[in-house]
């Protein structure tokens, strides 16, 4: 088995914070990223996938394949967007590094298998200290 990543990148904007929180105990809880005015990010996406080298090809998945598949699935719908307000996969869940990361590993699973690779890590670069990895369930 091999494992191979794809990068992506994209800018977003969004805010941290619980309508059932006041916004004191959102200040608390998510400090500066409970800004109501919003705050963005220049993220890094890092999409591994594993399974066996195609013996024909040489390859385990056709990378520009799999960089379609990003871009369609998730960049298209991420990019230069408020994640809060206008990404449908994050609709109804706090905008956090982790549920994205999670949100775009349920968006890509499937996908990724029709293309003969099985989806190993999501992870989702907030900033040069701050990342979150998903390896599913």
């Amino acid at each position: 088995m091999i494992h191979i990543t794809r990068r992506e990148r994209f800018n977003a904007a969004h805010r941290l914070f619980r309508e059932d929180y006041t916004d004191a105990t959102n200040a608390e809880v998510f400090g500066k990223c409970s800004n109501p005015n919003w705050h963005g990010h220049n993220y890094e996406l890092f999409v591994t996938v594993k399974g066996d080298i195609n013996p024909e090809t040489g390859f385990l998945i056709n990378l520009k394949e799999l960089s379609r598949l990003i871009r369609e699935e998730v960049i298209s719908k991420v990019d230069h967007k408020n994640i809060n307000l206008e990404v449908d996969f994050m609709q109804g869940k706090l905008a956090s590094t982790e549920n994205l990361a999670v949100s775009i590993w349920e968006v890509l699973e499937q996908p990724i298998r029709k293309l003969n690779a099985a989806l190993h890590c999501v992870k989702v670069t907030e900033s040069e200290n701050n990342y979150a990895e998903y390896f599913g369930k």
